[in-house]
């Protein structure tokens, strides 16, 4: 299978003879190690016109280097000379694509806010120094970046450790068994006989609750209800139950809800949610009992086993 071809063109200032000779090194690495690099000391010629030549080679490039230097952002800053051109160009692209990566900032210097351009503020770059090589670690960045193949991964994700596993798998079991009301289902709730006989002015009320509780836990619910922590004389033992993800009174009125009801139903879910976590953490602890148990004796089995021979 044959790999796609990469272009890059390269955007830098004639600062000096030794420079030019740098960017020139720079391109012929590139090259040397399978990257189509465009130079303009290679690819213009005599009679060219330069913006066509600027805009053409920025906007077919896969990747533009960038050679920061003081010189070059000064250039780009005041939009002066072919380096200011280029800039409107790159500040246009970096506006209006979603691929940032194309434009590579190539650092001359460690003063980077010395050298970088306006338009190029924030991004990543990589430093080159005078007498780079290819083998040097930041070319062989600079490769890997260009044929998008990471040198550095990430280690494999392990697992987490023991001992937090067996606390997240608690907190979570006391979340997954955290019952919570969350409001009055208002179009479920009945409209009241009013025909003189007894409570016929009493009416059902439903009571959305967060997700659909265990059957132990609507148990312990009722059984709070029957004989809450705290009650008043407005308090009606047999009038709730638990269906679905829905408590019911039946037999009462919102106003009652309101004033009487409302805080004995926060403190039985409470209370159902406390006993409930306290029977999981006990089955828990049995259970881990009755494992270490087992895995004590099935390691006694073995050990003894070893010692007996049958020669």
């Amino acid at each position: 299978m044959t790999m796609k071809q990469i272009k890059v063109f390269i955007s830098y200032s004639w600062d000096s003879e030794f420079h030019k000779k740098w960017v020139k090194k720079l391109t012929d690495s590139l090259i040397e190690n399978g990257v189509d690099a465009d130079l303009d000391q290679y690819d213009l010629e005599l009679g060219d016109r330069l913006p066509e030549f600027m805009e053409n080679k920025i906007t077919n490039s896969d990747f533009v280097l960038i050679i920061c230097t003081e010189n070059y952002k000064k250039k780009a800053d005041s939009r002066k000379s072919g380096v200011g051109y280029e800039g409107h160009i790159i500040s246009g692209a970096l506006l209006s694509t979603a691929n940032e990566r194309k434009f590579i900032p190539i650092l001359r210097s460690d003063d980077i806010s010395s050298i970088m351009p306006i338009f190029l503020a924030g991004k990543l770059g990589v430093r080159l120094k005078d007498d780079f090589s290819v083998d040097d670690n930041a070319f062989q960045d600079l490769l890997a970046t260009l044929f998008n193949k990471k040198i550095k991964s990430k280690p494999k994700l392990g697992e987490m450790p023991q001992r937090y596993k067996d606390r997240t798998s608690r907190e979570d079991d006391m979340n997954i068994h955290n019952i919570k009301i969350e409001g009055i289902i208002t179009n479920e709730v009945t409209v009241p006989r009013m025909d003189g006989t007894a409570g016929s002015a009493l009416y059902k009320i439903p009571f959305r609750l967060n997700r659909k509780p265990s059957e132990i836990w609507n148990q312990l619910f009722l059984r709070a209800w029957s004989s809450p922590p705290e009650f008043t004389t407005m308090h009606r033992p047999g009038i709730a139950e638990v269906i679905g993800d829905k408590i019911i009174l039946d037999g009462t009125t919102i106003e009652e809800v309101q004033d009487y009801h409302r805080k004995t139903l926060i403190l039985c879910v409470d209370k159902a949610n406390s006993e409930l976590r306290e029977i999981l953490e006990r089955n828990k602890l049995i259970k881990e009992r009755e494992e270490a148990r087992e895995q004590e004796h099935y390691d006694k089995i073995r050990s003894v086993s070893n010692q007996i021979t049958f020669d």
